[in-house]
C-alpha cells in the first residue's frame, strides 16, 4: 500500500519498518550537507592555519633574511631617504636594514619630534615622511604629532613595533591595542600578520597617505614578522619535547604558527610605488571660475598649504599666479611662493582687504577659525573654494558664508588650469595698489625690532621654522620668507613643539638652507634636548628665542578678562 517504498524487515522486530524515498531523500541530503560543511570547516581552519599556503609556498628555517629588510627595501623603492627614529628592541631590524641600503638613520630623543622631522621631509620634499617607533609607550609619545600632521594635510607613514601577535593580550612587554589609538587620526590602520605581507601592505599604506586628501597612515609591525626565523622560533616556537596530547598539540601548534609566519617569506615581489590618485577639477568647473574671475573687479586669492601638494610644483604655481596678476595672501606653508617684493603679495589688512574684495578664490584656504569660520566676506562677494576634502570645502558653508563655485579638487592644478583660461587677464590696478600694507615705521615695540631685523638678515636660501605663540605671531605679521616651501608653522592644530623636529627634517632636507626657529621662550622647552640631535647629526641651525618669562599669548587675555596671571608666569633663564 505504500508506492515508492522500501520495506524494511528488522531483527527481531515481528512488525515491518517503512522507509519512504522522501524520507531516504532527506537522510542523504542531511548527510551531504554535514559533509559539506565539515568540509569547509576544516579547509577554513587549514586556511586560518596557513596549513594550505604551505603547500604551495616555502618555509626557509635556515634563512638568515628578516622582516626588516623588506621594509627598507620599500622605503628604498619609494625614494625615502630619512628615517626617524627612538630607538626600541621591537623596531631594531628595520634601522638595522634601512642603514644598510643606504637610508640615513635619524635618532631622535623623543618619539614626537621624529614624526615631526618626518612631517617635515614630507612638507618639503613631496614624498613620504617616515617615523619608525617602538611598541607601547613609543607609539603613545607619536600621537600628538600624528594627529597635527592627520590636520596639515601631510602625507606620513608611522610604522610601530609590537608585541608578536600570539602574545597578544597575554601581558607580553608594551602590549596594548595600537590600532584603536590611530583610527581617528590616520587615513589607514593595519597590523601585518606575517612576513610575506609586509611589501604589500606597506605599498598600499604609501599610496593611501598620499592619494586623495594627505594624511597619516600608521603600520603596526609584531615583532615576530621582523626577526629571523631562527629568532622567532626560539621565542614563540614553544619547548622541542612535550607529553600527553595536549603537549604535542600545543608544540605543533606554535611550530605551524611560526612556519605560517614565514611561508612564501622571500618569494620575488613588486616593490614599486603604487599610483597616488589626486583628484582633479573638472574643465568645466575652471571654465566657469573664469568667467566669473574676468566680470570681477577686486579679485582676490587666498593660496593656503593644501596648493603646495604634489603633483605641481611650486615654481609652476608661482608662475601661474603671477600670469593671473591678482593680488593674493598666502596662508601657512604657501608663504613665500610670491617673492617677498611682488606687487601681488598682499601680506597685511586681511580683514580688509576681504569686505573689500567681490570675488575670492579660496586655493587651499579653509573657513575655519583662520578666516572667522567664512564671516570676512562681503555681502553679494563670489566666493570660490577649491580643496580636495569635501568637508573643509565646505567648512561652514551655509552658516556664514556660500560659495558661489565649490570644486573638490587639487587647488594648484586648478589655479595652473584658470592662467591658462585667462591670458590677457588684468586686475584694475587701483585694487592692486590700494590694499597694499603701509611701510611699518621706525618706532617698534622691541620684540618687533628684533624681528625686523631678522629679517632683513635672512638670506635668499633661508628656512623658517615657526615654534610658538606670541612671539611666533609676531614674526609671522613681520618675516618674510624668501621662496618656496621656506615657511614651516604647525598648522591648524597649532601644536606647540613642532620646532626641533621640523628644523631637524628641514635642515637634512635642505642642506644648504639658513635654517632658522624662531621659538617662544615657553614653546623651546618642549625640544630643548633635540639640540643634542643637532650635534650629533650634524645639523646646523640657527633659533631665536623670545624670551619674555611668560606664556604671554594666554596671559594677555587671562589677565584682561579673570584678573590673574596664574599659571602663564616663567622665569629668566640663561642670562
Amino acid at each position: 500500500g505504500f508506492p515508492n517504498a522500501i520495506w524494511v524487515t528488522l531483527w527481531g522486530c515481528h512488525h515491518p519498518f517503512v522507509i519512504t524515498m522522501d524520507l531516504l531523500t532527506a537522510v542523504c541530503c542531511a548527510i551531504a550537507v554535514l559533509l559539506v560543511t565539515t568540509t569547509v570547516a576544516l579547509l577554513g581552519a587549514a586556511h586560518h592555519l596557513g596549513l594550505l599556503y604551505q603547500l604551495f609556498h616555502k618555509v626557509e628555517p635556515k634563512s638568515p633574511r628578516h622582516g626588516g629588510e623588506l621594509v627598507a627595501d620599500v622605503l628604498k623603492a619609494h625614494g625615502v631617504r630619512f628615517v626617524f627614529t627612538l630607538a626600541g628592541g621591537h623596531i631594531s631590524p628595520i634601522l638595522v636594514a634601512a642603514e644598510k641600503v643606504g637610508i640615513r638613520v635619524v635618532d631622535t630623543r623623543h618619539e614626537a619630534t621624529a614624526v615631526f622631522a618626518a612631517d617635515a621631509v614630507s612638507r618639503l620634499s613631496g614624498r613620504i615622511g617616515v617615523a619608525v617607533v617602538t611598541a607601547g609607550p613609543g607609539v603613545t609619545n607619536a600621537v600628538t604629532a600624528i594627529k597635527n600632521a592627520q590636520m596639515a594635510e601631510s602625507p606620513l607613514l608611522l610604522i610601530g613595533g609590537a608585541a608578536a601577535s600570539l602574545q597578544k593580550g597575554r601581558g607580553a612587554l608594551q602590549d596594548i591595542d595600537q590600532l584603536s589609538l590611530f583610527r581617528t587620526l590616520c587615513k589607514a590602520c593595519v597590523s601585518v600578520p606575517t612576513v610575506r605581507q609586509i611589501v604589500p601592505t606597506l605599498r598600499r599604506a604609501i599610496a593611501t597617505a598620499q592619494s586623495g586628501t594627505p594624511g597619516p597612515v600608521f603600520v603596526e609591525l609584531p615583532i615576530d614578522v621582523l626577526y629571523p626565523f631562527h629568532v622567532v622560533e626560539k621565542e614563540v616556537g614553544g619547548p622541542k619535547n612535550t607529553r600527553g596530547l595536549r603537549g604535542k598539540l600545543v608544540q605543533w601548534y606554535l611550530q605551524n604558527y611560526v612556519r605560517n609566519l614565514f611561508a612564501g617569506a622571500w618569494e620575488s615581489q613588486d616593490f614599486t610605488p603604487l599610483p597616488v590618485k589626486v583628484p582633479l577639477g573638472s574643465e568645466d568647473e575652471v571654465q566657469r571660475c573664469a568667467e566669473l574671475v574676468s566680470r570681477a573687479t577686486k579679485p582676490l586669492v587666498l593660496v593656503g598649504s593644501q596648493a603646495m601638494l604634489p603633483p605641481t610644483p611650486a615654481e609652476e604655481l608661482r608662475d601661474s599666479l603671477e600670469a593671473l596678476g591678482i593680488p593674493c595672501y598666502l596662508g601657512g606653508a604657501a608663504r613665500g611662493l610670491l617673492p617677498p617684493d611682488s606687487p601681488l603679495l598682499f601680506r597685511h589688512n586681511r580683514r580688509d582687504a576681504l569686505r573689500d574684495a567681490d570675488l575670492v578664490l579660496l586655493a587651499g584656504s579653509v573657513c575655519d577659525f583662520r578666516l572667522s569660520y567664512g564671516r570676512l566676506f562681503a555681502r553679494g562677494a563670489v566666493v570660490v573654494a577649491v580643496n580636495r576634502d569635501r568637508a573643509q570645502l565646505l567648512r561652514n558653508a551655509d552658516v556664514f558664508w556660500k560659495p558661489r563655485l565649490a570644486v573638490r579638487g587639487d587647488a594648484a592644478s586648478f589655479v595652473v588650469g584658470l592662467a591658462r583660461k585667462l591670458k590677457g587677464f588684468s586686475c584694475p590696478k587701483e585694487w592692486l595698489q590700494g590694499e597694499k600694507a603701509a611701510t611699518p615705521t621706525s618706532q617698534h615695540l622691541n620684540p618687533m625690532d628684533l624681528l625686523y631685523r631678522m629679517d632683513a638678515l635672512l638670506p635668499p636660501d633661508s628656512l623658517l621654522v615657526a615654534d610658538g605663540g606670541d612671539f611666533v605671531g609676531t614674526a609671522a605679521y613681520i618675516a618674510r620668507p624668501r621662496r618656496p616651501l621656506s615657511w614651516l608653522d604647525p598648522g591648524a592644530f597649532g601644536t606647540l613643539g613642532v620646532g626641533g623636529g621640523f628644523a631637524l627634517g628641514a635642515k637634512l632636507c635642505r642642506p644648504e638652507a639658513e635654517v632658522w626657529i624662531i621659538y617662544g621662550d615657553g614653546s623651546l622647552g618642549y625640544s630643548l634636548m633635540e639640540f643634542d640631535t643637532f650635534v650629533r647629526h650634524k645639523t646646523p641651525v640657527i633659533a631665536l628665542v623670545g624670551n619674555d618669562a611668560c606664556w604671554s599669548q594666554i596671559a594677555r587675555e587671562q589677565v584682561a578678562m579673570l584678573g590673574s596671571n596664574v599659571a602663564c608666569g616663567l622665569e629668566f633663564v640663561g642670562e
